[in-house]
């Protein structure tokens, strides 16, 4: 039997990259799939490509009024969610002017990051949770990143929002818990998975292969993630495979957190 069949699944920043690949994986695996994202003409085109496993909804992840639409259109139609994947977010590279350092930080790029990245987040749970809570059982999944988990001195922002994540998803875990919800909540946490949200520094051409090259080399695994190894994880935790599952971070970075940057030389 497909891990998720006859569920019902929103997945947020679905038009392209790691949410594109959780909203088809989850479809084959089952269940129905509500993609949302800023990017109609993508979206749609995900929508399309799944064909009868899914509906495309614009969201704003950072509008509250934007996810209460949303909201009263699952709730009219399905009745109910069982599985929520807050997955949208930017590392503000190319959607603000920065910079993103901690001593010349914009403020105004700073809050645009964390509208996105965390305000999404704690506002998917918000509504996730008056969704899900008559479902059998229910999980959030929440898409944190490696950045979350260490500094990035470039990205201060994006760190502090994803770490942020991090800490809302336990947060979410207990309370539920605490409640008698069925809804379980955790965080995923990619490293080094190559995605749309890489093209802004790794160039084109020569010089990408290049930079991918680089990065590799630090990674224990010796090569760069796909989307799909983090669907794969997101599939098990939304399944009911993962039932005894909640407040946890699951690391999908090719072991790069298991250790130091840098290999030990021989």
């Amino acid at each position: 039997m497909p891990r998720v069949e006859g569920k019902i699944a929103l997945i947020t920043g679905a038009a392209r990259g790691i949410g594109q690949a959780i909203a088809e994986l989850l479809a084959k695996e089952g269940a129905t799939v509500i993609l949302s994202d800023i990017n109609d003409v993508l979206g749609h085109e995900v929508e399309k490509k799944i064909a009868g496993k899914a509906e495309y909804l614009h969201l704003d992840v950072a509008r509250e009024e934007e996810w209460k639409t949303v909201s009263e259109h699952i709730e009219n139609k399905y009745g109910r969610l069982d599985i929520v994947i807050n997955n949208a977010g930017i590392t503000g590279f190319l959607e603000t002017a920065g910079p993103h350092d901690p001593e010349m930080l914009d403020m105004a790029s700073w809050h645009k990051v964390h509208a996105t990245n965390l305000d999404g987040v704690a506002l998917g749970c918000k509504y996730g949770i008056r969704l899900m809570k008559n479902a059998p059982r229910a999980s959030i999944v929440n898409i944190s990143s490696r950045s979350g988990l260490v500094g990035i001195p470039a990205a201060a922002a994006y760190a502090a929002s994803k770490a942020a994540v991090r800490n809302h998803s336990k947060s979410v875990a207990l309370y539920c818990a605490e409640k008698g919800y069925p809804i379980r909540c955790n965080s995923i946490h990619p490293g080094a998975i190559l995605t749309p949200m890489w093209d802004a520094m790794l160039g084109e051409g020569a010089q990408r292969e290049a930079a991918i090259k680089t990065i590799s080399a630090d990674v224990p695994l010796k090569v760069m993630g796909q989307a799909e190894d983090v669907a794969y994880a997101a599939l098990y935790l939304a399944s009911d495979e993962s039932k005894y599952v909640t407040g946890i971070e699951l690391n999908v970075d090719g072991g790069i957190l298991a250790g130091s940057v840098a290999s030990p030389s021989r």
